[in-house]
């Protein structure tokens, strides 16, 4: 029984999760319109801890400039509104009748541009992430016994064409993310 099967297969696990994380990533970074999940970063102070936002109030975007945070408990809404405002995201939230207005300013073309380069940042870390996980796998595979220099070859070759795949996933979900930044 040949390992190169498993290796590829725990390989292509790892890639997902590299595109996973990237993904994952992406979604905190505001394009013009709004996404509950935008917040999903912020982390509140709630009963002697700091807890992500999502587990002390629900998110919608009822428009396309606004969220409104509905805390699960009212007595939160002080502390959930000073870690939105206190977040790098820029937000200016107003509490109202135990719910938390949060109004999207405009992005000017510079405040774009430089989303863009932290997402091309954050792409290159998914492609270092694809990349080790292709490198380990090699590694792997020129490392077994009993396994034929053919056997080892074609491996190899699956496992490029593997990452080009995500590779090729990660690119694109770059520039969609991208073209959601940029437009206006």
């Amino acid at each position: 029984m040949s390992m190169t099967p498993q290796i590829l297969k725990d390989t292509k696990t790892g890639m997902e999760k590299a595109l996973e994380s990237s993904k994952r990533e992406f979604s905190g970074i505001r394009s013009g319109k709004a996404s509950p999940n935008m917040l999903d970063t912020i982390r509140v102070e709630a009963y002697g801890s700091m807890v992500p936002l999502n587990q002390v109030a629900t998110v919608s975007a009822p428009e396309p400039r606004i969220l409104l945070v509905t805390p699960f408990d009212k007595g939160q809404a002080k502390s959930i509104e000073k870690a939105i405002r206190e977040s790098e995201l820029g937000l200016d939230p107003a509490h109202q009748g135990g719910v938390i207005r949060v109004p999207l300013p405009s992005m000017n073309e510079q405040r774009r541009k430089e989303l863009v380069k932290v997402l091309h940042k954050l792409a290159e870390d998914g492609r270092i992430a694809i990349r080790h996980a292709r490198t380990d796998a090699r590694d792997k595979i020129k490392k077994l016994d009993g396994v034929s220099e053919d056997e080892k070859k074609h491996a190899e070759k699956d496992l490029q064409k593997l990452h080009d795949d995500f590779i090729g996933k990660l690119d694109s979900l770059l520039k969609a993310k991208e073209a959601e930044v940029m437009e206006v």
